[in-house]
């Protein structure tokens, strides 16, 4: 039986009031501050650039009015994905992690030099590696996957060295972590409306993370403390199809993105988020899509007051 991984645990967030919302200029402003992005694996060097992460000055956070009595949200008219990359600080990850891949792989320093390279049954040597050095990446070719302590992650790792050990920090696209989230966060077995309702509330706190990060080297954490992220561990089918039916859609209010609070039970929620604002029940969310509502409906009987989004580059 599927465990349910959540808790009274997350960060006190809320539906942004009306005299701290966030514009779309100011939202914009703050998402292009943060550390450019690395290449990709599938180049040689991972030379930083501005791309990817909001690379289109015109990004803007559409929303759809509320216009039904029953609180339902509207849906933004479909659009395409908007290439995001966000960065996971591996909090459950061990002092001293076991890096390796399903495949080959390489670890090289910031400017792209290889400083090791492995196959399956090796591991990188971190310590060696990150002699005189702040940080390393480890990278490995497409079909494969990176394993932290065996357990398998997308994307590419950045692996710091602090005075308490080392920090792996998981790079990878905003819905790939959506993906996990969703599995990480609710039974994949659950209605899949619910799912839906899930993944939208996770990206939309994501996104408000991308915004406002924890630290200058990653905008959130893997546990509870901001939401559950378990790498491929917590992917399915189920979630990937959740993720990529909502793919861009978060939660607006008067044009800031909105810190999507939720828990496992209302009472749970109640006890944990009251004093901040809406949030939403996931076993409310399971009984309501049985109910036969679908994601939006489920997602504006908890969060009253906001509206859908879907996140656009290019637009004027």
């Amino acid at each position: 039986m599927a465990v349910l991984a959540v808790g009274a645990g997350f960060a006190s967030q809320e539906l942004l009031p009306g005299n701290r919302s966030t514009s779309d200029a100011e939202l914009l402003e703050a998402l292009i501050a943060q550390p450019r992005e690395m290449s990709r694996p599938t180049r040689a060097v991972p030379t930083p650039q501005d791309r990817d992460l909001l690379a289109a000055a015109s990004l803007r956070a559409h929303r759809a009015g509320l216009s039904n009595p029953d609180h339902s949200l509207a849906e933004p008219a479909p659009g395409p994905e908007v290439p995001l990359e966000i960065r996971v600080a591996l909090l459950g990850a061990s002092a001293s992690p076991r890096l390796s891949a399903t495949g080959p792989w390489r670890l090289l320093d910031r400017s792209g030099q290889a400083l090791q390279h492995g196959d399956t049954a090796m591991a990188a040597d971190l310590v060696a590696a990150l002699s005189g050095r702040s940080e390393v990446w480890m990278e490995t070719g497409p079909g494969d996957v990176l394993l932290v302590d065996g357990q398998p992650y997308e994307g590419r790792l950045r692996v710091l060295r602090g005075s308490e050990g080392f920090q792996v920090v998981n790079h990878l696209p905003l819905e790939r972590y959506v993906s996990s989230v969703v599995g990480a966060e609710m039974p994949s077995g659950w209605n899949m409306e619910a799912l839906r309702a899930q993944a939208v509330a996770a990206r939309s706190y994501a996104m408000a993370h991308m915004a406002r990060p924890a630290s200058t080297h990653w905008h959130l954490g893997d546990t509870t403390r901001w939401q559950a992220y378990r790498g491929l561990g917590s992917v399915t089918a189920r979630t990937r199809q959740a993720t990529a039916s909502t793919s861009g859609v978060i939660l607006s209010y008067q044009g800031g993105i909105v810190e999507s609070l939720y828990a496992a039970t209302s009472r749970i929620s109640q006890e944990a988020h009251g004093h901040l604002g809406a949030s939403m029940s996931q076993h409310g969310a399971q009984d309501l899509a049985e109910q036969g509502l679908r994601y939006n409906e489920i997602l504006g009987r908890y969060y009253q007051g906001a509206s859908l989004a879907r996140l656009q580059a290019g637009a004027s």
